[in-house]
């Protein structure tokens, strides 16, 4: 079984997913893309950390997602990926994609390309089931920045992308699940 669960920010996405994960009955291994680059963003992470079981594995990827998801996948084993959209944006700022949006050339992420397309040609063929979060942020105004523009862009891509490799697709708004798919 391959799910998303998307969801805007603090719409309850993250905490379904927990449910679901600990709902399958499986040893769950939850699969972290988040970096701590600031205070903030550590004590995002910690907060995450203390909600999960004990006896959930952890382990992190912040570029190579597909070659991770290969390595963990099993048939009794349940891996949460939280979250796409952390991922996303490490895959443009790694390469030159941010860098070239801020310029305003053409864009030409080769990492981010072979990376999201690794993704999309595994997960129909990976054991096991895998619950993926992501944030829908097609719904606002067109941000006003080249790499707000840019990451939106390609968010919205790798979400159409991922859902339709997926069985499940459920949208959460103000913590209510909605099943797309």
């Amino acid at each position: 079984m391959k799910e998303l669960i998307l969801g805007g920010a603090r719409s309850g996405k993250s905490r379904l997913a927990e449910r679901r994960a600990t709902e399958s009955g499986l040893p769950v291994i939850y699969l972290a893309t988040a970096e701590a680059r600031d205070g903030e963003m550590s004590r995002r992470i910690a907060h995450h950390r203390e909600r999960r079981p004990a006896d959930w594995g952890c382990t992190e990827e912040t570029l190579h997602l597909a070659t991770k998801l290969r390595e963990l996948a099993a048939p009794d084993t349940c891996i949460l990926v939280d979250c796409l959209t952390l991922w996303l944006s490490n895959l443009l700022f790694a390469g030159q994609a941010a860098t070239q949006a801020e310029a305003g050339t053409a864009i030409d992420c080769p990492l981010l390309g072979a990376e999201t397309q690794a993704l999309i040609e595994l997960l129909p063929q990976l054991p096991g089931h895998i619950i993926l979060v992501s944030n829908e942020v097609g719904w606002g105004i067109v941000p006003m920045h080249p790499v707000s523009r840019l990451f939106a862009d390609e968010q919205g891509r790798l979400n159409q992308r991922v859902a339709a490799a997926c069985d499940q697709v459920t949208l959460v708004a103000a913590g209510l699940p909605l099943k797309l798919k």
